[in-house]
């Protein structure tokens, strides 16, 4: 039934059929190949009690949150600040590029929001000053893995529900490995701009950085809000959501931005996402069921403790069988269908849950920079009008620096624990 239930999930992924119903079809064979063909009302039992959890709701309004940031605007402030900052270093826009992802993913906590919100402009801007356009658009892409690092994160919210960890103590974890990742790219584009003529922007004056900060350091508000809500128990993550959507919606009037067609637009895309991963966690709930009832995990982690005792093999397979893995599976199903398998392995080893959080999640995520099937590279490639297979190619380099700040963050663990056991003490 494991083999079929794998083999089919894999088939159907493969041949390109939607996440969803990739996990539903694979479950439904592996349920029937075990002879419950008589209680297939199982199904829909064990979907309901998959989503049926407070803390998943705080998806739909971190969803919101960024839906809106969008819809007000803030991408332009957000990139214009970015600008005053970094844009008269050495290939100044790339580095531009950059610094407006780690700005941008204290709004939205998804990769996808920050390719397609602030995709358009970067790569406009950046092909306008002479950049080739496949190393814009591979930048674009290559940056945006910081997204869902730094808080607040879609991601990590789903990470905690499976493993049964703090949100805020996953969210703070975040954000040191969220600036290695930054600075790696940055170092990366320094590199390349010493072979290449790259331009630089003009430095700004302090008045003129000045005046960017007050317009893009209020959409950095919110994730502020958010983090400090939850950190002084003022509010659940949930909770701080919500004043986190409030609080954009106040932003929109004071920028007159605010819109009820732009309301509308937010309301609908939160509504589709949200149903989109609402399904996947249902259906990955049944496939947890299903490995459970056939131990699974525990003969996983016996089979690996046979083969190796070390932890630093462990780890070095560990995330080479994640980065595969990334390659071809978005990040929030691959971990509903892994953390459960591989947390008593984990725990068997003695890492700590929230350093693995942060390492499944980089690691997951740099499989949306990575040919064939990452969907940064596909959104990248329409928003920037560039060839797929011109980002495909120019996207690789950029691996480099993704995989040596994974490498910092798994094997300096106290990069990632520094800040929560700090700020909320040791676990």
């Amino acid at each position: 039934m494991t083999l079929l239930l794998f083999a089919g999930f894999v088939a159907l992924i493969l041949l390109r059929v939607p996440i969803t119903m990739a996990i539903g079809l694979a479950v439904l064979s592996a349920l029937i190949y075990a002879g419950f063909s008589d209680t297939l009302y199982i199904i829909p039992l064990q979907v309901l009690d998959g989503v049926d959890n407070p803390s998943l709701l705080a998806i739909p309004f971190f969803i919101m949150a960024g839906n809106l940031m969008n819809g007000v605007g803030m991408t332009d402030r957000i990139f214009n600040f970015a600008s005053a900052l970094v844009g008269h270093m050495r290939a100044g826009l790339a580095q531009v590029n950059v610094v407006s992802s780690l700005l941008f993913a204290g709004v939205s906590g998804a990769a996808v929001a920050d390719c397609a919100g602030l995709g358009t402009i970067e790569i406009k801007a950046m092909r306008e000053r002479g950049y080739p356009a496949p190393f814009a658009a591979a930048l674009t892409a290559a940056s945006a893995v910081v997204g869902p690092i730094i808080p607040p994160s879609i991601s990590l919210v789903v990470y905690a529900f499976l493993s049964n960890t703090s949100v805020a103590r996953l969210f703070l974890a975040g954000i040191i490995p969220g600036i290695i990742v930054g600075l790696s790219l940055m170092a990366f584009n320094y590199l390349v701009a010493l072979k290449q003529d790259f331009p630089r922007e003009e430095r700004k004056s302090l008045p003129q950085i000045g005046r960017a900060a007050i317009d893009g350091i209020a959409a950095l508000v919110a994730p502020g809000i958010i983090l400090v809500a939850i950190l002084t128990g003022f509010t659940t993550a949930t909770e701080a959501g919500v004043l986190a959507c409030v609080y954009t919606i106040a932003l929109g009037f004071v920028y007159r931005t605010f819109s009820f067609r732009m309301l509308w637009q937010a309301l609908t895309e939160t509504m589709t996402i949200t149903s989109v991963i609402m399904i996947i966690i249902g259906f990955s709930h049944v496939m947890g069921w299903l490995l459970a009832i056939e131990q699974i995990p525990q003969q996983l982690a016996d089979q690996i403790l046979l083969f190796t005792e070390s932890r630093t093999v462990f780890l070095f397979l560990l995330l080479g069988f994640l980065l595969l893995v990334g390659c071809f599976v978005e990040g929030v199903p691959a971990k509903l269908i892994l953390v459960p398998m591989l947390l008593p392995i984990i725990d068997q080893f003695g890492i700590d849950r929230i350093h693995f959080g942060l390492i499944i999640t980089l690691a997951l995520l740099i499989g949306i920079a990575t040919p064939p099937m990452g969907i940064a590279l596909y959104i990248v490639s329409e928003v920037g009008k560039v060839p797929f297979e011109k980002v495909a190619v120019a996207i690789l380099p950029f691996l480099v620096p993704l995989i040596v700040a994974l490498l910092v963050i798994t094997f300096v663990p106290e990069l990632v624990l520094f800040l929560p056991n700090l700020v909320l003490g040791p676990a």
